[in-house]
C-alpha cells in the first residue's frame, strides 16, 4: 500500500466555542477539540465512509490558546491506521494513533 500522507493548517479562533469555559481567564483548546480536528481531516467524504474505532499512544505536549497556529500532518501506514502530530511552530502540541474502519453504506429496504 502506498504511504498517504494529509496535511492542514488551522488557527485557534478566540471566538471558538471550544475556548467557552475552559479555562475562564485562562483560555486552551481542549485535547478532545484537537482530536476532532485530526478525526475531521481524515473522515472527508473523498476518503470513503470511516468511522474512528480507536485511539492508542495520544500524547498532548503544549497548550494551546486561541490564535494559535496549528499545522496537522497525518500518515496514513495502512487502511485503518492513522499516525498523526499537530505542531504550533515548531513545538509538538499533540501526537498518536488513530483507528477507523470502513462502513459499508446501509441500504434502505421498503
Amino acid at each position: 500500500m502506498e504511504v498517504t500522507k494529509i496535511t492542514a493548517s488551522v488557527t485557534a479562533e478566540s471566538n471558538s466555542s471550544w475556548f467557552s469555559g475552559h479555562f475562564p481567564n485562562n483560555p486552551i483548546l481542549p485535547g478532545i477539540a484537537q482530536l476532532k480536528m485530526v478525526a475531521d481531516l481524515i473522515t472527508r467524504p473523498e476518503r470513503g465512509n470511516l468511522s474512528m474505532t480507536g485511539l492508542s499512544r495520544v500524547k498532548f505536549r503544549k497548550l494551546v490558546k486561541p490564535g494559535d497556529r496549528l499545522d496537522i500532518q497525518v500518515i496514513c501506514e495502512s487502511e485503518d491506521h492513522y499516525m498523526f502530530k499537530i505542531t504550533s511552530g515548531n513545538e509538538d502540541v499533540c501526537s498518536g494513533k488513530m483507528l477507523f474502519t470502513h462502513n459499508e453504506r446501509q441500504q434502505i429496504h421498503e
